[in-house]
């Protein structure tokens, strides 16, 4: 086959302008630290690059999840606090009431006290965490009390607030109201204020009974609470490794080796000038060159 000038001058562009798509890759994997730019530079690391990222995408969702459960569950914890020492507030109360050289204007005074302990107790069963109230079950857009001196108003909302912390594990976020807020919880605290009002010392032992009976209730529900905040650190600890995991096998998929690219590059770069020169040689002769 005759080989001429214009075939010579064709083949020199063609291969200069491979020359250039391989800078241009080389250059662009320096420039985004990634190993492919569009799906076509490589399909199988872009359809694996899509299914880690989604992984990691479900994994950073579920800490926000995790985040949400320790908002409710720190909350809880806070809330139940508070209340464990109202009670003992309010035991050391209704015992001092049963001191027989009490007056009567002292037991209306005590009584004073624990209604405002009681109306105290009511602010915290509606605690709110991102605008939704933790201890009404799932109803979290209602309060759980109306009016402390009205049990009727008492919401006996009590389903269990589920989050899913990890990919088919759902953990409790709410404590069971049911043990703390309750309505005999409220009548309780009534019962001692009218007792104290009335002056009625003899219903005091029974109301001693009742009130440490519900101090059982809510020092039992604190321990569950516990037992949960323990298991929702393990999910936390475990969620956290499999996010480190996640993020190393995709920066394995998708990014480039800098020092590589670097040296490719470098070394693209000299074939290209070399892939220059020869070109110019070759397309440099003219008509009037052979004429001479």
């Amino acid at each position: 086959m005759r080989v001429t000038q214009g075939m010579l001058a064709q083949n020199s562009l063609r291969h200069l302008n491979n020359s250039f798509g391989k800078m241009g890759k080389l250059q662009d994997q320096l420039a985004t630290g990634k190993k492919i730019t569009r799906p076509s530079d490589d399909p199988v690391v872009a359809m694996k690059g899509m299914y880690y990222r989604t992984n990691l995408t479900e994994i950073q969702q579920y800490k926000r999840n995790l985040s949400e459960v320790y908002a409710w569950m720190d909350n809880s914890e806070a809330s139940l606090e508070h209340v464990q020492s109202a009670m003992h507030r309010g035991r050391e109360l209704l015992v001092q009431a049963g001191n027989g050289a009490l007056s009567a204007e002292d037991r209306q005074a005590i009584a004073v006290e624990i209604g405002q302990i009681k109306e105290d107790l009511a602010q915290v069963a509606n605690t709110q965490v991102a605008g939704r109230y933790i201890f009404n079950g799932t109803a979290v857009n209602q309060p759980r009390i109306t009016d402390a001196s009205d049990p009727s108003t008492i919401s006996t909302e009590n389903e269990p607030f589920m989050v899913e912390v990890s990919r088919g594990i759902k953990l409790q976020s709410n404590i069971n109201s049911d043990n703390v807020f309750s309505k005999e919880m409220f009548e309780l605290w009534n019962d001692m204020e009218q007792a104290l009002l009335s002056d009625d010392t003899g219903k005091i032992q029974e109301l001693l009974g009742r009130f440490d009976k519900q101090s059982e209730k809510i020092s039992a529900e604190r321990s569950e609470l516990g037992a949960r905040y323990n298991r929702l650190e393990m999910v936390d600890d475990r969620i956290g490794y499999q996010e480190v995991v996640a993020t190393r096998i995709l920066s394995d998929n998708e990014d480039a080796d800098i020092e590589r690219v670097i040296t490719d590059l470098v070394a693209q770069e000299s074939v290209h000038r070399a892939s220059l020169g020869v070109g110019a040689r070759i397309i440099q002769p003219s008509l009037m060159d052979f004429l001479r």
